[in-house]
């Protein structure tokens, strides 16, 4: 079973990095690119078949370690 976690700063939360990407985008003579945010990406598998276990363990994870929940929101998928 395989775990996709996308981790994305709160609305609100300064994003040097995603500002950083934005004036190198239009640098490039990207136009029309309003705003840039940048996250993480992280996919984890998993041994047993119960999908609802899988969330829940993944979702404790990201309380834990994966995610800073003061300043980033976490969205799980669980692929059976």
């Amino acid at each position: 079973m395989k775990a996709r976690v996308h981790i994305t700063l709160k609305n609100g939360v300064l994003d040097p990095q995603g500002k950083a990407i934005h004036h190198s985008l239009e640098g490039l003579g990207f136009d029309g690119v309003d705003d840039v945010r940048q996250g993480k990406f992280i996919e984890i598998e998993l041994s047993g078949n119960d999908p609802d276990a899988a969330r829940a363990s993944v979702s404790e994870m990201c309380e834990k370690l994966l995610a800073n929940t003061v300043i980033e929101n976490y969205a799980v998928e669980i692929d059976d």
